[in-house]
């Protein structure tokens, strides 16, 4: 509220008003200083070339006129004063200066909302850590974590990231993912286990030798997932564990292999990363390696993860993919089909491992060497070297959010493809900018990953090298969300209501794999699409487009966008119509993808249903899907089955609830708002 000034704190002379205080933005009153005006005048004028500080002088004595007109005898505040320079810079001719000048203004002003957005946000962690990620635990070190991560994202925001990208995260635009970590690591990697088992490696504190017994095998093989992890971001995978693993159980016995594979499990499920933050998201690939060996360490684990954690509870990790492949383990018949119907059956009641398909028209190419992690992510084309899944991962991603660019399209489909174009020609050069600062860490950055050449070529790196010659194998990926509601907003049905806005959806999904295969060209990088996870993003999107576009029937009236490309999860169809409308997205999605097909209950009397379900997933050219299921746990008396609020057995209401979320698997208990509305909502397909 503006205050009337006493005589003292005016000075007349000439007639115009001479201000010796002004009140700031938190309400404190200072002395008024003209020079600090001309300060921010000449600096804006140099920034695109201006030269004469006189000029800026002439300026800031116009605005003080200004004020004097304007203003009158009250105590001026700092945002008035600094709305009529940009008045006087535009009247007066100096529109490149006021441009600059507002530039700065606006940087200013982030940097101020920046702290204190980061002073609310920490006090919202110091009382819980948020949700974003379902297996980031509550603990002190977590907490500390957490806030070390607020302030990191709010100085990239403010600080590194271009102006017009950094504005375009904060409207929900796109979404620049892991922004903590923009300039510190990368995102993930498929880790060559064989090497680190057959050489040895160093976690930092001495060097550990390779294994001699199975048991030996399995508990480096947990300590390597944790220490890649420290160094990433992202998850950690073995793509081919049954292979890598092999060598170290020859002659072993099966229960020998078992309890190593049980340890394995109990370790993952146990041991911390990130300071203690959460235990490592970790994947693991296996089921098409055929020797004796190789086919014991995938039954081991099978059955190891069939039975669960100390109370029968379900485990969170590893993640299993159970890869297929004809002639390998698909058919009746062949060398590791038992395997297949193992796999079918431990799925059935745990919700893992779910399917690969090296059949795909995409994967087939690759012989076998396909590898997935839990979250969707896939990486195997290289403009820079091998064609290989091992010692490559993702760089970073960014995900674009549909349902705006639709919805600021107004039905207009060539609007909305202008929109889109605009859009990701931003996050194409978005993922570049975070790539050359990636470029400039050393090997020194990520003493694991990098230091014991984890990743493809870094072997070739000494400990204060830059990582750009190594890095380039990897992945930049643009994600996407909410295709189905982007639909109905433009044609007012999505690709399950109607077969020609599934035609739209494709090609709109098509347009995007185009638009980054000719970035490829043009920056020679491994550029890939995304079919994004994370509900919690689209909770995120939703609220910002709700905000700005209101309450709109199937597109902004939930609190989440719908995942990637899937058909809404509260849609009644079949699943066999939904895995033939998914499955064709499969193919442009060369980043990762995954579909689902949800049921009421744990399939454990219908393993013939189930494997059905996977071949018709197999014949809709899909390369990555599962099941899911409620897993209802009770933590007294250890019952497992549906159990709506109590268990029938001890009547308890601690009960345990697992689910499948974004490709791991978290308990319901850890879920955001976005992730529970998801769930509540899923309806079975028949």
């Amino acid at each position: 509220m503006a205050q009337m000034v006493t005589d003292s704190e005016v000075s007349g002379g000439t007639g115009e008003v001479g201000y010796l205080n002004i009140r700031k933005r938190d309400g404190r009153i200072v002395p008024f200083n003209p020079e600090k005006i001309t300060e921010a005048i000449f600096k804006a004028a140099q920034s695109v070339g201006g030269e004469n500080p006189a000029v800026a002088e002439q300026l800031t004595e116009r605005v003080k006129a200004v004020m004097s007109e304007t203003i009158g005898q009250v105590i001026p505040d700092v945002e008035h004063v600094q709305d009529i320079v940009e008045k006087v810079l535009i009247e007066e001719g100096h529109a490149k200066t006021a441009k600059a000048y507002i530039l700065y203004r606006d940087r200013r002003t982030r940097v101020r909302e920046g702290r204190s957005d980061l002073m609310d946000a920490v006090s919202e962690i110091l009382v819980e850590t948020n949700r974003e990620n379902a297996n980031i635990s509550n603990s002190p070190s977590a907490k500390m974590l957490q806030i070390a991560s607020a302030a990191s994202r709010k100085y990239y925001l403010s600080r590194v990231i271009p102006e017009d990208m950094s504005m375009a995260h904060r409207r929900g635009e796109m979404h620049i993912h892991d922004l903590d970590f923009y300039g510190k690591t990368l995102t993930c990697v498929q880790i060559p286990l064989g090497k680190l088992l057959q050489e040895g490696f160093d976690t930092g504190h001495g060097f550990i030798r390779p294994p001699r017994r199975p048991g030996s095998a399995a508990a480096l093989a947990a300590i390597i997932l944790q220490s890649s992890q420290n160094d990433m971001h992202g998850g950690q995978s073995f793509a081919f564990f049954d292979r890598d693993m092999a060598p170290f159980v020859e002659g072993a016995s099966e229960d020998e292999i078992y309890q190593a594979m049980e340890a394995l499990v109990y370790n993952l499920n146990s041991m911390h990363s990130r300071a203690g933050a959460q235990v490592p998201f970790s994947s693991i690939n296996l089921g098409v390696e055929t020797s004796q060996a190789g086919r014991a360490i995938t039954r081991g684990l099978l059955l190891a993860y069939e039975r669960g954690l100390g109370r029968g509870e379900s485990p969170i990790f590893p993640n299993i993919i159970f890869k297929l492949k004809e002639g390998v383990n698909f058919n009746p018949g062949d060398p590791n089909y038992d395997l297949f119907r193992l796999a079918i059956r431990v799925a059935a009641r745990r919700l893992n491992p779910t399917f690969s398909f090296m059949d795909s028209s995409f994967n087939a190419p690759y012989g076998m060497e396909v590898a997935y992690m839990g979250c969707r992510t896939r990486v195997i084309g290289n403009r820079c070297g091998p064609e290989i899944s091992d010692g490559r991962g993702n760089l970073s991603f960014t995900t674009i959010n549909l349902p705006r660019l639709a919805l600021k399209a107004r039905g207009s489909v060539e609007e909305f493809y202008r929109e889109l174009e605009i859009i990701m020609d931003m996050a194409v050069k978005q993922l570049y900018h975070r790539y050359a600062i990636q470029s400039k860490l050393r090997v020194s950055d990520m003493p694991f990953l990098m230091g014991q050449h984890l990743y493809l070529d870094s072997e070739k790196l000494a400990m204060d090298d830059y990582i750009e010659s190594v890095i380039r194998h990897g992945t930049l990926s643009m994600g996407f969300l909410g295709l189905a509601e982007a639909l109905v907003a433009i044609t007012g049905e999505h690709h399950g209501q109607n077969c020609d806005t599934g035609k739209l959806g494709l090609e709109i999904v098509r347009f995007m794999r185009g638009y980054l295969d000719a970035a490829c060209q043009d920056y020679n990088l491994n550029y890939t699409l995304l079919a994004t996870p994370a509900e919690g993003l689209a909770g995120r999107f939703v609220k910002l487009d709700r905000k700005e576009f209101g309450l709109i029937s199937n597109v902004t009236d939930k609190n989440y966008y719908t995942n990637s490309f899937h058909v809404p999860v509260g849609y009644e169809i079949s699943y066999a119509d939904k895995v033939a409308i998914e499955g064709e997205y499969h193919k442009y999605c060369n980043a990762g993808h995954i579909s689902y097909v949800e049921l009421s209950a744990p399939p454990v009397h219908n393993l013939e249903a189930v494997e059905a379900m996977i071949r018709r997933m197999a014949r809709s050219d899909m390369g990555y899907a599962g099941i899911n299921f409620p897993v209802d746990e009770c933590r007294g008396c250890s019952y497992s089955g549906l159990i709506p609020q109590f268990c029938p057995i001890c009547g308890s209401y601690d009960i345990r609830r697992v689910r499948r979320i974004t490709g791991y698997l978290s308990t319901v208990d850890r879920f955001n708002d976005g992730k529970r509305a998801e769930l509540a909502d899923r309806v079975c397909h028949s």
